[in-house]
């Protein structure tokens, strides 16, 4: 069993930054898809970023260069280091990660107002 916890998540103003995080335990491959994706109220679930099984990196078309993704194979932890932030990424952001199965964190909402 995987289990994937989030943290990271907050209020912050337009144009500021956050970098969220997500640790897995348990047993999965090392070379596994990890990432994220986020959930609006009236959207569907998108992209945000992620590491491939191969190390390669994607990305939603949305994030234009102000986010990134990166992962610390010595502690299972990918981050999602996001800077100028808009009021549209207000969102609830899940880890995932693709392994013999699919699991999800249980997100962290992000939400940029003023």
């Amino acid at each position: 069993q995987v289990q994937l916890v989030e943290s990271g998540g907050g209020l912050v103003q337009p144009g500021g930054s956050l970098r969220l995080s997500c640790v897995a335990s348990g047993s999965f491959f090392s070379s596994t898809a990890i990432g994220w994706y986020r959930l609006a109220p009236g959207h569907q679930r998108e992209l945000v970023a992620g590491s491939t099984t191969g190390g390669a990196t994607n990305y939603g078309d949305f994030v234009k260069g102000r986010f990134t993704v990166s992962r610390d194979y010595t502690k299972n932890t990918v981050y999602l280091q996001m800077n100028s932030l808009r009021p549209e990424d207000t969102a609830v952001y899940y880890c995932y990660l693709f392994d013999l199965y699919n699991y999800w964190g249980q997100g962290t909402q992000v939400t940029v107002s003023s």
